[in-house]
């Protein structure tokens, strides 16, 4: 098994899509998991178009995570194909607007839960005999805004997605897979521009930069 394969769910915009091109660019297969069909295809366009010598290529999947039959179907076919993954990047999040606690949506919140911690919950028994299967590592993005004012749906469902895979992580130091959780600095991304309108995005770091910077850490 040569072809070094990656799963990137939340492929489609922001910093997953910036891992996926990354990795793309640097010679992976990745599958990219996405709801957005248009943001998946601009995505392809993308690597496409850089046309670098060595690059890898991308299998677009526009599917929903919180999905069950369909993320187990996703598995069952990366199995199938290529026998396992060599990492996978979980940067799918729902972003619930900014409201008081006192005031949350119940479609938000629900969502919320859903995305942020229930569709983690499940992929992470389907994808971790596959990492396993290649040794592995599983890819986590913290955002730690928990008890922030105005940051309830989002900060709360957002915490506790990342203490799952704190235990996961845990319980796998010895024997993999390995899991890592990393700290993006701020990036000029839709997810950030509709929790800080009007900030001064000059003072940002690069998406493209950041995907590649934590891809030089692992």
């Amino acid at each position: 098994m040569t072809e070094r394969t990656a799963l990137v769910t939340g492929a489609s915009r922001g910093l997953g899509a910036a891992m996926a091109e990354e990795l793309a660019l640097r010679g992976w297969h990745v599958v990219a998991v996405a709801r957005t069909v248009g943001g998946l295809e601009d995505l392809d366009d993308r690597v496409k178009r850089a046309a670098l010598p060595g690059a890898g290529a991308l299998t677009l999947a526009p599917m929903d995570v919180t999905a069950d039959d369909a993320m187990r179907h996703l598995c069952r076919s990366v199995y199938d194909r290529w026998g396992g993954l060599r990492l996978w990047v979980h940067a799918a999040v729902h972003a619930a607007p900014l409201a008081p606690a006192g005031s949350l949506d119940q479609k938000d919140w629900e969502k919320s839960i859903a995305t942020n911690i229930r569709a983690t919950g499940i992929l992470i028994p389907l994808v971790e005999p596959l990492l396993r299967a290649q040794d592995g590592t599983a890819l986590f993005f913290d955002d730690p805004m928990a008890g922030k004012p105005f940051f309830g749906a989002y900060g709360a469902t957002k915490a506790a997605q990342i203490a799952l895979a704190q235990s996961w992580q845990a319980e796998t130091a010895r024997h993999g897979p390995r899991v890592v959780i990393a700290t993006p600095q701020g990036m000029p991304t839709a997810t950030r521009a509709r929790f800080h309108p009007g900030e001064d995005r000059r003072k940002l770091a690069d998406v493209p930069s950041e995907a590649a910077r934590i891809l030089d850490s692992l």
